[in-house]
């Protein structure tokens, strides 16, 4: 969810809910199984009054694939103190997606690298920061683009119906032609991916409640606070059909004030560097492509808080190396990506708020197919991902850190006749670690053909360690 407000002049709440759809549905797979996918946001921000939910459920209709759904909403709501931190929320929060009434859902559908999709909004006045939520997820023919060759490896082999443009992708985030921040998306992949037999029961991580990324945009207000509306567009470099977008823009308002006003004092973001080495004979070769990015802006904005001068910044690296072997049945990815981001307001020499955010998201599939005769074939495989994440933050006296450190390994072999799974196994292992100013928590899941063999948690911290329970560094994943 967003970063929360900077200071004490938020005296009231004013809280516009925006859930921009859970999205439950079916689609062709191009090499597995299809299966049903679900992408969920974290509610848990703590709204004064709920407005409009809109659940926009997709199917597809054909000789295989029908049926009713019958869905459940349960709302939980549980109450527990608040640091003054956690109660700094935003006080009002508008969609930046496609409006009702529709026939489907309200997220924007981007469907090539030239796509680009916009919305245009009118500030309120009185706004003293503002920060972009946005919510990324990937299907169809760029489900899965961390293992996408280049062009021209699909041209000389004819592979006309493999999907290419490489392995890399970014979101981009304009205001009014700007470019203000980019999202490196953690690549989640769904309970059809690789093999479906390893997500059953442990799905792959994110895979239930895909990630959001904050993007602050308080440097920009200066350009932004004039009554007029302004365009907020999103685009996704390399993109194949198809890639779901969406935001809210979360923004924290002057009570004491109609009017605030600002500057942008200093704006880099220059271009992209992306490079792709390859080297490949006929159906087997390596691609290596890397790519690094950094944003910075710097703007200061008056309201009765005083004159508060916010810097926000954002570091992107990446790597990622894609081997075909054994005449283009055998392909290992290894990928690398490093995301970090911080936001820092002062006034004069006082600090009203520092964040920090250093994410790391490695990932290795190992894909061997054999035994194909027509439409069946046999497919052995091995995924290993993780989502590590370091989070500071602090506001005047108050300072908060946390780790997160959520790993799988999955492995197994499944034997495939016309795109079902009719033979194969899977096992798949999960161990997730947080330690922070709040507390720790540990858990390590284990399973094995659809069954759990193992399922280990702790809350305990000890001094110089982040948990003191179930230790799991011998666990091996494999």
């Amino acid at each position: 969810m967003a970063s929360r407000g900077t200071s004490s002049c938020l005296l009231a709440l004013v809280l516009l809910l925006l859930l921009p759809l859970a999205a439950l549905a079916v689609l062709p797979r191009r090499r597995f199984p299809s299966t049903l996918r679900l992408a969920s946001f974290d509610a848990s921000e703590p709204p004064t009054t709920f407005f409009e939910i809109a659940v926009y459920l997709g199917n597809l209709i054909d000789d295989t694939y029908t049926g009713v759904y019958h869905a459940n909403l349960t709302l939980h709501l549980y109450f527990h103190q608040a640091s003054q931190q956690q109660k700094q929320h935003a006080d009002l929060i508008l969609p930046i997606s496609r409006s009702l009434p529709l026939n489907d859902g309200q997220w924007f559908a981007i469907q090539n690298s030239t796509d680009m999709h916009s919305k245009k909004l009118v500030i309120p006045s009185n706004t003293y920061r503002a920060v972009l939520e946005v919510f990324v997820s990937f299907h169809s023919n760029d489900e899965d683009w961390y293992v996408h060759p280049p062009n021209e490896y699909i041209e000389a082999n004819n592979k006309s119906g493999l999907p290419g443009n490489g392995a890399f992708r970014e979101i981009t985030v304009k205001v009014d032609g700007d470019v203000v921040g980019a999202v490196w998306p953690f690549t989640v992949i769904y309970t059809g991916g690789v093999n479906p037999l390893f997500w059953r029961p442990i799905t792959a991580i994110g895979s239930f409640n895909l990630p959001t990324y904050d993007i602050d945009i308080t440097p920009f207000l200066g350009k932004l606070l004039d009554g007029k509306e302004h365009d907020f567009g999103f685009s996704v470099t390399n993109a194949l059909d198809v890639w779901f977008i969406d935001a809210n823009l979360h923004l924290w308002l002057d009570q004491k004030s109609k009017k605030t006003f600002g500057s942008l004092l200093s704006y880099e973001a220059p271009t992209l560097a992306l490079k792709v080495d390859s080297n490949f004979r006929a159906l087997d070769g390596q691609f290596a492509t890397s790519a690094n990015r950094h944003i910075a802006a710097t703007g200061w904005v008056n309201s009765s808080c005083g004159n508060v001068v916010t810097t926000f910044y954002q570091r992107f690296t990446y790597i990622n190396s894609n081997v075909y072997s054994k005449n283009g049945t055998v392909q290992v990815v290894n990928q690398t990506i490093v995301a970090k981001s911080g936001v820092f307001s002062r006034s004069k020499s006082v600090v009203l708020l520092l964040e920090e955010v250093h994410s790391t998201f490695p990932l290795y599939i190992f894909s061997a197919t054999s035994d194909q005769v027509g439409d069946e074939y046999s497919l052995i495989s091995v995924v290993r991902m993780g989502f590590n994440e370091k989070r500071t933050s602090g506001r005047k006296a108050e300072f908060s850190y946390n780790s997160l450190r959520n790993a799988q390994s999955a492995h197994g072999y499944m034997r495939v006749k016309k795109n079902l799974v009719v033979d194969g196994l899977g096992e798949t292992h999960q161990v997730y670690k947080y330690t922070g100013t709040d507390g720790c928590y540990s858990r390590y899941v284990g399973s094995r053909n659809y069954t759990i063999i193992s399922d280990q948690s702790g809350d305990v911290c000890s001094k110089g360690s982040p948990h003191n329970g179930p230790k799991f560094s011998s666990v091996k994943l494999t």
